[in-house]
């Protein structure tokens, strides 16, 4: 057995926990809309359509945040063929990922299915194929309270008041040569500006995230975010970092540790960020969206070739495991401990694609391994993340070297004296006995203790089986001031302490 120890103090606080850090993204591709969120004739769809059993989940699972329509779609999107009647809206071609467009659901359809979940949603407008007139059309037609042709078409469709949509992406993964109307860091920065630029002349008090480089290893990253920003800074608030894992030629060891290359993505782009705002001479800051963030077998999707047009295809539903869930508690632990500059984050996607969230046409939803951490964290993070310090043995990874066992997050709730620690066991065959310096918080006791972890680190759960994996409670002693418990091999845990009374 190993041994790791943490030591924290409620006075060591990186920032708040922002609560856009548990987002999603629902995008046109897939079976994520179509039998995904919305489904009519479902036993569980209510009078718009939308599929109950997944609401419910949504709720459950404490997603905050949406991002919508995309994502790839959204580069070829022409967002008025979603609204008014929809016997009238045109079926189109959806080039980036080779299927037929209904557009049932559209901009009205989400904002409704979103004030049903409870989530904000985060709007991507089309600067692939389109330009600033149309995201200015689109925002008039969300946003403008009424007067002009947009705002009252939208009451005319049924949304008498304005969908209130706060926050917006200018564009996807421009960077990308897959993407439609693929652009240079100049051409994409230029329009970025002018767009943001334009918005703000609508709705001064818009928050506006430009794109950043589609992952960390594009050969255009860090010359693009700099280039961008150096056209964009002030007129933006964010920039976006997109980032997907998965085994690569079996190599488990470096897929436990993703989520040290996540800590090294995030501080290249505050690093480049900070340094064109030097030499910019601003006194702004950037934060981050981490707008896509996944576990995502990328290679198997690659090797499915799409030769058919069809209406919501099954396209990357991957069935996730155990291993695959302590990867996605360990990001979660990632994205907290960089709550000070990242602002929001959306994992990729909601429903069935690469989702936490599985479901069947006219049959039953249910978790996947990945939606529990997820909730967890969602649930249990409240009021301010502290900085921990940890001591931990060390293991070899092919791809990021020598990384810590044991990797570990805590928050801090001054209003009720919870404190909560996230941690994970990267180790495939030992355990950790762990050991938690509790003295700068006073008399706490355990109030709950959970554990993700199965000793079959491939155990999935299906429609047949859908709680074969589920939180397990831990077992979790404080002794002579110290928090102890024993982590399993690959498993991920969080355990809360309140106050004694």
């Amino acid at each position: 057995m190993l041994n790791a120890s943490l030591s924290l103090n409620p006075d060591y606080v990186i920032a708040p926990v922002r609560r856009r850090l548990f987002g999603s993204f629902v995008e046109h591709m897939g079976r994520c809309v179509y039998t995904g969120i919305y489904e009519p004739g479902h036993p569980t769809a209510d009078e718009d359509g939308f599929r109950g059993d997944v609401l419910e989940l949504t709720r459950e699972m404490g997603v905050e945040l949406v991002r919508y329509p995309g994502g790839n779609f959204v580069s070829g999107y022409r967002w008025e063929d979603g609204v008014g009647p929809v016997a009238q809206r045109p079926v189109r071609r959806e080039l980036a990922w080779h299927s037929l467009e209904t557009n049932e659901v559209g901009v009205d359809e989400f904002v409704r299915w979103a004030r049903k979940a409870d989530v904000e949603v985060m709007y991507a407008v089309n600067l692939g194929t389109r330009g600033v007139a149309e995201a200015l059309d689109v925002h008039e037609y969300m946003n403008h309270e009424g007067g002009t042709q947009l705002s009252d078409l939208r009451r005319e469709n049924g949304s008498e008041k304005p969908h209130g949509v706060k926050l917006w992406c200018l564009g996807n993964e421009l960077d990308g040569p897959w993407q439609l109307g693929h652009k240079t860091a100049h051409e994409y920065g230029r329009l970025a500006a002018e767009t943001a630029r334009a918005l703000r002349q609508a709705e001064p008090d818009l928050e506006l995230v430009a794109c950043g480089s589609s992952s960390s290893s594009m050969p255009t990253f860090g010359e693009w975010e700099s280039t961008v920003l150096e056209l964009a800074y002030e007129e933006v608030d964010h920039i976006s970092l997109h980032a997907y894992y998965e085994v690569l030629d079996g190599d488990v060891d470096s897929f436990l540790a993703s989520a040290a290359d996540m800590d090294h993505f995030i501080d290249s782009v505050v690093a480049t960020a900070d340094a064109v705002g030097a030499r910019l001479k601003s006194k702004k800051k950037i934060t981050l969206s981490f707008d896509e963030w996944n576990v995502w077998y990328m290679k198997r999707f690659q090797a499915e070739a799409r030769t058919e047009w069809e209406v919501a295809p099954r396209v990357i539903e991957d069935q996730y495991d155990v291993t695959d869930a302590v990867v996605v508690g360990n990001l979660l632990i990632s994205l907290l401990r960089h709550s000070d500059r990242v602002a929001v984050a959306c994992q990729a996607q909601l429903v069935n694609v690469i989702a936490p969230i599985r479901s069947e046409p006219g049959g039953p939803a249910w978790r996947q391994t990945t939606f529990h951490p997820f909730a967890l964290t969602s649930r249990l993070a409240r009021g301010k993340v502290l900085r921990v310090e940890t001591t931990s043995p060390t293991y070899s990874t092919k791809r990021f070297g020598d990384v810590p066992v044991v990797d570990s997050v805590a928050t801090h709730d001054e209003e009720t004296g919870d404190t909560v620690v996230f941690v994970v066991n990267r180790h495939r065959s030992e355990p950790v006995d762990l050991r938690v310096a509790l003295a700068a918080f006073g008399d706490v006791e355990v109030a709950e203790a959970w554990t993700v972890h199965d000793p079959d680190g491939s155990a999935t759960n299906t429609e047949s089986d859908p709680d074969r994996v589920v939180p397990q409670p831990q077992t979790a002693t404080i002794a002579d001031g110290d928090l102890h418990v024993v982590l399993p091999p690959v498993s991920w845990t969080a355990v809360r302490l309140t106050p004694t009374s």
